[in-house]
């Protein structure tokens, strides 16, 4: 996407007066051009090439025992999701191939780089695709990184203006509003991680004041070869460009003193719980052994066209509709689980209709205390009642963390400070979705996402039960009194407690909320 302007008869009819604003609105305009670029041709590993990798002969036996099903694997604690991924790049022998929304020069960030790195420097190509959103601050290593000659890096919807990014929002709207929230970590086409956790110290629990309850899986089976040709139509969509064409070029010893800081990054106190997560982990060593403990089930794996980026996906393409021709119409039960949960006026009908034909509708979203986007929670809060009076039970995750900051490497619309991450819902206790959808505007029509339809009523069961037992430790219960207005039960031990208003708020936080709420943005959260 270019703009061009023709200035030069402009420039004799503007009086000397208005010449200075002339050359500011050249070099404002000048924001949404991006080059014009050749992209380099790769795809993922055949599966002919990965089934002689380490990883393809460890998943053969027990792929071979269970034809046409994927193995699954729950990451609920964020020490093991971070080991995961360092582990499956070390046991990858010929491709990684990593997507991203946000990625954070921070401890576990830069240690995920440098992993990367040593990957490549024994040989194995990577391919890492991030949305530009989420890499503030990262120029210089991503820029050092692609001077590898196995490494290759491309930017989702990327920022011209490098300094300050939201510049990009003023001069290109439409494109930069559109992000890339997919996250995959894919090692020889064999094995991958998604999931709802980005790169960062707050989604891997590193960070005070920062905790997130969060949900990855790691996949092996049918479903990767799905995530890697997904990966491939991103790597190669209209949205994608080389990092080398965006940033600064860097001195060629730019490389070496990443691995430097990274190394330093490592001996450092605070890495320590990483490191020895990584050492300590017996993940990856059970799969190569066959020996890990997987949920073996039918999985479909539904994705965003990348045109959306663009906007020009169309309606059959989307994942919100490929969902609702998969899971079809609920018979029993749903329990979803989305931090940014904005339904609409349309949602809430939809919901609604469900509960009046008898179906059991429970949602946990974050409390006004938990969240790190009060316009999303506005959005949300406005249609609090007319779905508990539809019958709808709302629980709201509190405050985890003795505070809820936000990452501002994260961007204006990147998530970075709640309590609760995971995106995640059970249908019937039989299958259940897990990725990176949030059940908001933004997921439905302006981001792209990425997820899995897992049919395992053993997962599935394990939400449903979640709010019934565990949920009901760490989130409010909404309700109504009988004068119709709100209140929310918190379980104190073994009793109940009651408030009136939203929990751990003011009313100054209340009544902006509110205003808020007013306010004609649903479309954007």
């Amino acid at each position: 996407m270019h703009c061009f302007i023709e200035i030069g008869p402009l420039l004799k009819l503007l009086p000397r007066a208005r010449l200075m604003t002339a050359c500011f609105a050249v070099i404002f305009l000048a924001g949404c051009a991006l080059p014009a670029v050749n992209k380099s041709e790769s795809s993922a590993l055949t599966l002919s090439e990965a089934q002689e990798t380490r990883l393809g002969k460890a998943i053969a036996p027990s792929l071979a025992n269970h034809p046409g099903k994927s193995g699954i694997y729950t990451l609920t604690n964020p020490l093991d999701a971070f080991a995961a991924r360092a582990l499956l790049a070390r046991a990858a022998d010929r491709t990684l191939d990593v997507q991203y929304y946000i990625w954070h020069g921070d401890t576990t960030g830069t240690l995920l780089l440098e992993e990367l790195h040593t990957a490549a420097d024994r040989g194995v190509r990577v391919r890492l695709l991030v949305d530009d959103n989420g890499t503030s601050g990262l120029d210089t290593e991503l820029a050092a990184l692609a001077s590898h000659p196995l490494i290759e890096i491309r930017l989702f919807n990327p920022f011209v203006i490098r300094s300050p990014k939201w510049m990009g929002y003023v001069t290109d709207f439409s494109r930069a509003n559109r992000r890339m929230h997919n996250k995959s970590f894919t090692a020889d086409n064999q094995a991958s991680i998604i999931g709802g956790r980005n790169v960062g110290d707050e989604y891997f629990g590193a960070t005070e004041g920062v905790l997130f309850a969060d949900l990855d899986v790691l996949s092996v089976g049918p479903v990767v070869s799905d995530v890697s040709t997904d990966f491939d139509r991103y790597w190669d969509s209209d949205s994608t460009y080389p990092v080398e064409n965006i940033v600064p070029a860097v001195p060629e010893e730019a490389l070496d003193q990443f691995s430097t800081k990274a190394s330093l990054i490592e001996r450092d106190g605070a890495a320590s719980a990483y490191v020895n997560a990584i050492s300590e982990s017996e993940f990856i060593k059970k799969l190569l052994a066959s020996q890990l403990e997987l949920e073996w089930a039918c999985v479909r794996m539904v994705s965003d066209d990348p045109a959306k980026g663009l906007g020009l996906a169309k309606k059959e393409e989307l994942l919100s509709h490929q969902l609702a021709e998969i899971l079809g119409a609920p018979e029993s039960r749903i329990a979803l689980v989305s931090p940014y949960f904005v339904p609409t006026e349309a949602g809430v009908e939809a919901f609604s209709a469900l509960a009046d034909q008898g179906i059991r509708v429970s949602i946990l979203t974050n409390s006004l205390d938990a969240t790190d986007v009060a316009a999303v929670h506005a959005g949300y809060a406005k249609r609090r009642k007319t779905l508990l009076e539809a019958g709808i039970r709302l629980f709201e995750m509190r405050r985890l963390s003795a505070e809820v900051n936000r990452n501002p490497s994260a961007g204006p619309f990147g998530s970075s400070g709640s309590s609760l991450h995971a995106k995640t819902f059970a249908v019937d206790g039989e299958r259940m979705f897990v990725g990176s959808f949030n059940f908001d505007p933004r997921s439905f029509n302006l981001n792209t996402e990425l997820g899995f339809v897992i049919e395992s009523p053993v997962l599935a069961r394990n939400i449903h039960h979640a709010f019934e037992g565990t949920i009901l430790l760490s989130a409010y219960e909404v309700r109504l009194d009988d004068d119709g207005d709100l209140y929310w039960l918190e379980q104190v031990g073994n009793r109940e407690v009651r408030h009136d208003n939203e929990p751990g708020t003011g009313f100054v936080k209340r009544a902006g909320v509110y205003l808020l709420s007013l306010l004609p943005i649903e479309w954007l959260l």
